[in-house]
């Protein structure tokens, strides 16, 4: 499984880091529809982990072919990148390569769709941990 998680290391905090790819994501005609706080989750209990949230996004260019091939691509749209802060203080963004996501979907797998979300994500990740 850690094989199929693309990491990007940051030199920004969590939030600085999702703040750039939320910025990249509307440059590039993509649309933000949530962003989740997994710390701040925790503290709602009374415990803590280091920073962590989550992207969630798309866009409809990208995914609507993967979803012509097979419906059930649906399941893992929209896209989403994690930063988060590991043990030693290091941010990272990370994501799953597109291609194991679709793994199920052999038809999806091997479609060029995949291959432009592989490099949305690349480029997306690129920019915002820079």
């Amino acid at each position: 499984m850690a094989d199929d998680i693309i990491k990007v290391k940051t030199d920004k905090s969590v939030s600085e880091a999702l703040d750039a790819l939320e910025a990249a994501i509307g440059n590039a005609g993509a649309t933000v529809f949530a962003r989740i706080d997994h710390a701040a989750g925790a503290e709602k209990i009374g415990d803590s982990i280091p920073a962590n949230q989550v992207l969630i996004f798309g866009n409809p260019k990208i995914g609507t072919p993967a979803m012509k091939i097979d419906p059930l691509a649906g399941l893992f749209l929209p896209l989403k990148v994690q930063a988060y802060e590991d043990a030693q203080g290091q941010v990272w963004l990370s994501y799953e390569d597109p291609k194991e996501t679709f793994d199920e979907l052999d038809d999806v797998e091997n479609s060029p769709a995949v291959e432009v979300m592989q490099g949305a994500l690349k480029k997306l990740t690129a920019a915002a941990a820079g």
